[in-house]
């Protein structure tokens, strides 16, 4: 397979014609090798439209969701961004093209291994790789001009909130249950978090993020 085809058509096909239009953004996604970031058993359907398994329940999420989710954080050249939930280290590396300073947790050391691997091996600079419970965020960086995680939650834990600039961005999936999803932004305004959705997307919950079981009487 010719992979820079493969990143071309996807940009055209699945990113421009689903709203995103950020150059800097598109541009990222011409440049990073997502094929690099899976197993070699997946290189050949490293771009389709949708989530590509990584193992133990987790996933790469689907290039236009990513996509979309990254556009709504409007990362500038001089922000400082939290990636939870990286797992193989594809968001970072496009994350790393747009920001100044990235940190991304994954609490998978399998995946965290990768990650760094794969950063190291494509010269991302300005990336780091934290092994860490994915619900913690990493507060020693703190605070955050953008948050991005990259999966489904049912709430935003406090510790990660608390992360958050003020005027500072999160994207995530926001799941009420086991159906579609929201993309949802969260803007930090004089202190109050606001939430605003996006478009209706599918992820499975991440580690730590699912709403707790609850007995009903």
């Amino acid at each position: 397979m010719n992979f820079a085809v493969a990143r071309a058509n996807m940009v055209d096909s699945q990113l421009r014609t689903n709203k995103v239009a950020d150059a800097a953004l598109l541009e990222a996604f011409l440049a990073v090798p997502r094929e690099r970031f899976v197993p070699v058993a997946f290189h050949d359907t490293a771009y389709f439209d949708d989530d590509l398994p990584l193992g133990n329940g987790r996933v790469m999420l689907e290039p236009m969701v990513l996509a979309r989710l990254l556009e709504a954080a409007r990362i500038g050249g001089g922000d400082k961004v939290l990636d939870i939930g990286c797992t193989s280290g594809y968001g970072a590396a496009i994350l790393a093209r747009l920001a100044a300073v990235v940190v991304a947790v994954e609490e998978d050391s399998a995946l965290a291994r990768d990650a760094r691997a794969r950063l190291a091996e494509l010269g991302v600079l300005h990336a780091a790789i934290v092994e860490a419970p994915l619900v913690e965020g990493h507060a020693a960086e703190a605070p955050y001009d953008a948050i991005v995680i990259e999966g489904g939650v049912a709430h935003i834990p406090d510790a990660i909130a608390a992360q958050l600039a003020e005027g500072g961005r999160l994207v995530t999936i926001v799941r009420a249950g086991a159906g579609m999803g929201r993309a949802t932004l969260m803007t930090r305004v004089n202190g109050v978090l606001s939430h605003r959705p996006l478009f209706d997307a599918a992820a499975p919950f991440l580690p730590g993020f699912a709403r707790a079981p609850h007995f009903v009487f």
